[in-house]
């Protein structure tokens, strides 16, 4: 990093942290059951957030890497394979079509992310049933859960995309995972999914090297008995929560990847996605059996990206950029959800 993107960075940073400690200080102080108004408030006001920084972007992209001159741009542009040509244009013109692409860039693997997040709200509703959480719990431990998403998702990126600018091949090898996953997901998309919390890797290793507490109950994720510390099954659920999330991340992190090459807008897109979780899992928690047919568009999206990294030169070569991926998410996102409406799924007997 240079000083410029370690000054936006770090502000940036700076503001998602502000803004997370007001909502478990001030909004969420007292531990409580999120009803569906609150979580439909706190969803449209994150998604605003996101919105907000594609208008930054848009206006202000530049800001990013601290571009103030053409040969910086040039060099921007070819080392992140941005699809811009920049032949015969001035600085202005030039910034004005990476600006651009750039905010869509953003947009594309921020819809991206969202989508694929809203499969892990299956799972994290599996855990929290399977492990008999309270609900007035589940905030806390998403919260908390989410915060260490960030931080492992900064070091996944950056370590994915050092990879990318080291060995190029690492794109097919995302790309034939990501068709693998997906190919996965359809075949197992009406399998009923089950967690054995006795016998998780997870609950397992905590077991063996941690003090645990089976029988406490309430919002602790530490507590102290006759002066030895123990873990309390929260904190267990909290860390099947983490180690869920890099299974996630193995998956969704290349599928930005598709869009851009750019960690910076990589990391931007998928934290305004995965912090915005919190709400819409509690909005979605009664709604989401509605959209039976998001898995098969899931399913369809995760292979689309991956053949899109395989054979992304040839891509390029003909003129497919940024915009037509964002119309083939919104494409494939949206026919999945209006399937689920216009063919509601059987109640069974």
């Amino acid at each position: 990093m240079n000083v410029n993107e370690l000054l936006f960075f770090g502000l940036f940073l700076v503001f998602i942290l502000a803004i997370l400690l007001i909502d478990l200080g001030v909004f969420n102080k007292k531990t409580h059951v999120i009803s569906s108004k609150e979580s439909l408030i706190w969803t449209i006001i994150w998604v605003l957030f996101a919105l907000g920084f594609y208008v930054l972007v848009k206006t202000n992209g530049q800001l990013i890497h601290g571009i103030t001159e053409f040969d910086q741009l040039k060099m921007i542009i070819d080392k992140f394979g941005h699809p811009i040509d920049y032949s015969g244009l001035n600085f202005e013109e030039a910034l004005r079509l990476y600006k651009n692409n750039l905010s869509l860039e953003y947009i594309t693997g921020y819809l991206i992310e969202k989508a694929l997040s809203i499969d892990n709200v299956f799972v994290i509703m599996m855990i929290f049933m399977a492990f008999g959480i309270e609900k007035q719990y589940y905030h806390r431990v998403l919260f908390w859960g989410i915060l260490g998403a960030v931080v492992m998702r900064f070091l996944f990126i950056f370590t994915a995309s050092a990879l990318i600018q080291e060995f190029v091949w690492t794109l097919y090898l995302f790309g034939g995972l990501l068709i693998y996953t997906g190919i996965k997901m359809f075949i197992g998309r009406n399998q009923e999914d089950k967690i054995d919390t006795a016998n998780h890797p997870v609950v397992r290793f905590a077991s063996k090297y941690f003090s645990v507490d089976p029988n406490y109950k309430g919002r602790k994720f530490f507590i102290k008995k006759n002066g030895k510390r123990f873990i309390t099954p929260l904190f267990i659920v909290l860390l099947v929560i983490e180690f869920t999330d890099v299974i996630f991340a193995v998956d969704s992190v290349p599928a930005i990847f598709s869009i851009t090459k750019d960690p910076y807008i990589v990391f931007f897109s998928n934290v305004f996605a995965i912090i915005g979780l919190r709400a819409l899992f509690f909005l979605l928690m009664n709604a989401i059996t509605y959209f039976h047919y998001l898995k098969v568009g899931l399913a369809v999206l995760l292979t689309f990206i991956g053949v899109k990294l395989i054979i992304h030169h040839w891509l390029k070569d003909i003129g497919f950029e940024t915009i037509h991926s964002l119309y083939v998410v919104l494409g494939i996102l949206g026919s999945s959800m209006i399937a689920s409406l216009v063919f509601p799924k059987k109640q069974e007997s």
